[in-house]
């Protein structure tokens, strides 16, 4: 029986995911109750298919969006509602099935100790993850390191997170920012200049072929643009917070599990 909740729910950002984030909800409705799938303008005829599948799922809701706005964008639209109903805190996790529905229970256990935290996964790649993925990663962690005056995250891209629900959604709304491909790295961000306690967690992830029903949305030239310019905003953010972050004890505790 999945864990059911009042206060934490699993939100499920979703674009053209094709038939495999039936197999993604369907795992995460084995381990924890609510989750909530947003739909971001898809057209692949997934929204019709999840929609069928929420009639049969009390536990399952499905938001559908009627244009694609961005990753970012459908995790706001998730919270703005989550929020509404009294929840409090939101796994966030991708559609494509790469991230570990097992590992649920355990990081909604560890946000519930640490209310006030930030559980952030990071990755343990397999022995077959694609190596540009691998390294590539590693350059926009040097620069989360640099914003954050140290190795306080454990990994910037990686979505498999529990937010706690009320700052995450006051940092969103003050800005336009953090509606795409650079809502994970800048939403770790900025939680931790407000003073969000982070709290880093090993998690398995999966890189599927094209041939297991692997989709990614990733454009090379566009996304590493906006990843760009987002740590130039970030690098001038922490210039104007440098003398509040260098205080003692100013800056927010991080552990790694």
């Amino acid at each position: 029986m999945p864990t059911a909740s009042a206060t934490h729910l699993v939100l499920i950002p979703s674009y053209d995911p094709g038939p495999k984030v039936y197999e993604t909800v369907a795992e995460a409705l084995r381990y924890w109750a609510p989750v909530w799938v947003v739909v971001d303008g898809s057209t692949d005829g997934t929204a019709e298919g999840l929609v069928e599948m929420a009639r049969h799922h009390a536990d399952l809701l499905v938001i559908v969006e009627p244009y694609n706005r961005g990753k970012g964008a459908a995790v706001l639209a998730g919270l703005t509602r989550a929020r509404a109903e009294g929840y409090t805190h939101a796994l966030c996790m991708d559609s494509d099935g790469q991230h570990p529905a097992s590992l649920i229970p355990a990081f909604m256990q560890a946000s519930g100790a640490q209310p006030k935290a930030m559980i952030l996964g990071v990755p343990v790649f397999a022995a077959d993850a694609p190596r540009a993925r691998v390294y590539g990663r590693r350059l926009s962690n040097l620069f989360t390191d640099i914003e954050t005056l140290g190795h306080h995250i454990g990994d910037s891209l990686f979505g498999f997170r529990v937010y706690p629900i009320a700052p995450l959604f006051r940092i969103m709304s003050a800005r336009r920012s953090m509606r795409r491909f650079d809502f994970d790295p800048e939403a770790a961000v900025r939680l931790f200049w407000e003073g969000v306690t982070v709290c880093n967690i090993d998690a398995p992830v999966r890189y599927l072929r094209k041939t297991e029903g692997g989709i990614s949305h990733f454009h090379y030239v566009r996304d590493n643009l906006l990843l760009t310019g987002m740590h130039i905003r970030l690098i001038f953010g922490l210039l104007y917070r440098l003398p509040r972050l260098l205080r003692p004890g100013a800056r927010p505790r991080s552990c790694r599990r």
